[in-house]
């Protein structure tokens, strides 16, 4: 008497929850292992050829302006965490539509998986000096995905279990092997399962359970190497990333005394002392960031080049000891975004130094008609800056200390541009490495690329620092202070109302320099009721901060601050 075997079912019903929950989990972890890999050989290729630094590069650089807008003003310097939680979000929705895919239709799962593969080395090959070397990692990434997502479907399967058939009278010798076998009725049933009675009997699940259609064990095993490996990888990869950590060139920096020092603040400049009136000096930890840089630029000082070319007649190299090496200078000066709205805090003071950046143009010599300097960072972002103006006698520089420290690598360590009375995206390039005299008929920055003025002196503006808006305070005299500022202008009056009243002289701290803001205070004798203050600046030319308002797009917000308080 024989013993014949048949297969139990592959897999869960489908539609199942159960199916469904294993496609989801395969999927999401198929894509950490397709990160994983190819946060492993970003590390060795380069930052910029991550696919969620690519990804999130190109989508910063598609969006359109208004959105950009929208979210520096809702999120501040935030704004890029909140993209990679939103590309996070979306990744892992696909994961899971893919993951869903695959546990019914395993080709259209690898479809899913090359699309994000194909997806992150185009958007790799877009960024700024981008090679084909750094469509690698997204298509190393998409073959890992690839092999993890068919590993762990396979591994939820149940192998194939032998099933005794009830024993039925021997076979003779002479019959065929093929063809209908006569024996008992159970047997026949068993042949025709659409003539039983009988109850169906479950196929015998791994773990022994009758009806376990996943084989769970397998699954989770697969899972956790899966997991496992994508950690090791990713974390490979951001160790590799790092591993010319700037943080240790940055401390290594010995920075040198200027030979020209800004000396202490002017008697009086910085005397306001009012509780949440802003600082004459403005922190490091404080200072406004505002760039389109989803990771920072990570550029050693030992590493650092500079080259000066283009319409010049004489090109010319600087490494980081070299710029040094030339007499510095120590200045104080306003820096402000044109993404301020008004009474905006994008806006701040630092005690820069840096190398005079005109006598470094006059070295090179600037040929008739290059109107424009174009300044590249690090990882390919454009400023474009008039020419005339880096030349006119004001302290432009290209800076290296901060507030008495080497440049923060948020701001730009180690060598970033800095032009008094300029938009920063018109004249303060950070991660710098590399200057070319043009002009501009020839090459649009990035920004005016995008619809931004070609040139942004910075707008006369004043802020309301306190009370703040929708405060509460009690009737009588109230400190009303905050800062104005129209850098390479100076400020030399500011007026403040009440209610639509008369304007009211305020009290100006001593300007230090026509480069930066001025405190300012107004004492209001309050009355009991709901009240709008109002202020307005006047620059060193005598023009007056203009009431109309306007947005920051293309060349800089304009209109009088306003703040709403409560008098008790």
């Amino acid at each position: 008497m024989r013993t014949e075997t048949t297969a139990t079912a592959s897999g869960p019903r489908p539609g199942s929850s159960g199916q469904r929950g294993i496609g989801a989990l395969a999927g999401l972890l198929a894509c950490g292992a397709a990160l994983g890999v190819a946060e492993l050989l970003a590390g060795v290729v380069g930052g910029q050829a991550s696919p969620l630094v690519a990804v999130g590069g190109a989508a910063i650089d598609a969006t359109p302006e208004w959105l950009k807008e929208l979210a520096i003003r809702t999120f501040g310097a935030r704004d890029k965490l909140v993209l990679l939680a939103g590309m996070t979000i979306v990744l892992a929705g696909f994961a899971v539509a893919v993951g869903l895919l695959a546990v019914r239709r395993p080709r259209l799962g690898l479809a899913g998986v090359a699309l994000f593969g194909a997806a992150g080395a185009a958007a790799a090959l877009t960024r700024p000096g981008a090679g084909p070397v750094d469509a690698l990692p997204s298509l190393a990434g998409a073959v890992a995905g690839s092999a993890a997502l068919l590993a762990l479907v396979r591994a939820a399967s149940p192998k194939a279990r032998p099933q005794a058939r009830r024993p039925g009278p021997p076979f003779s010798d002479a019959a065929p092997r093929s063809g209908p076998r006569w024996g008992s009725v159970a047997d026949a049933e068993e042949a025709r399962p659409g003539l039983s009675t009988a109850p169906p009997r479950p196929a015998a699940g791994p773990s022994g359970t009758p009806g376990s259609g996943v084989d769970r064990r397998r699954f989770l095993l697969t899972g956790a190497v899966v997991a496992g490996g994508a950690v090791v990888a990713g974390t490979t990869g951001r160790v590799l990333a790092r591993r010319s950590d700037v943080t240790a060139s940055r401390a290594a920096v010995a920075l040198p005394a200027p030979a020209s020092a800004a000396g202490p603040p002017a008697e009086g400049a910085a005397a306001v002392d009012l509780p949440g009136l802003s600082s004459f000096y403005t922190p490091n930890r404080d200072f406004y960031r505002v760039d389109t840089a989803l990771v920072v630029p990570r550029v050693a000082a030992e590493t650092w080049r500079l080259r000066v070319h283009g319409r010049v007649r004489r090109e010319l190299e600087l490494d980081f000891g070299q710029l040094l090496a030339r007499p510095l200078i120590e200045r104080d000066i306003t820096l402000s975004c044109v993404s301020n709205e008004v009474g905006g805090r994008y806006v701040g003071t630092a005690r820069w130094v840096g190398a005079p950046l005109a006598e470094l143009l006059r070295e090179a010599g600037v040929e008739p008609g290059a109107d424009q300097l174009v300044s590249r960072s690090a990882d390919g972002f454009t400023v474009g800056t008039p020419t005339a103006v880096v030349l006119d006698g004001r302290d432009a520089m290209l800076a290296v200390e901060m507030n008495g420290e080497p440049l923060p690598l948020t701001h730009g360590f180690p060598v970033r541009m800095l032009v008094p009375g300029l938009y920063g995206y018109v004249s303060a390039t950070k991660w710098l490495v590399d200057l070319e005299l043009t002009s501009f008929g020839d090459f649009d920055p990035y920004w005016v690329r995008r619809g931004w003025a070609r040139q942004a002196p910075v707008k006369t503006m004043s802020r309301i620092d306190t009370p703040r808006p929708l405060a509460r305070r009690p009737a009588g005299r109230v400190a009303v202070a905050g800062v104005a500022w129209a850098q390479h202008r100076g400020i030399r009056r500011v007026e403040v109302r009440a209610d639509g009243g008369p304007w009211r002289p305020a009290r100006l701290a001593a300007e230090h320099s026509p480069d930066t803001w001025r405190q300012w205070v107004w004492p209001w004798e309050a009355t009991p009721g709901r009240h709008t203050l109002e202020v307005r600046a006047t620059d060193g030319t005598g023009a007056t901060q203009p009431e109309d308002r306007a947005p920051p797009f293309p060349d800089g917000a304009t209109g009088w601050h306003s703040v709403v308080v409560t008098v008790t």
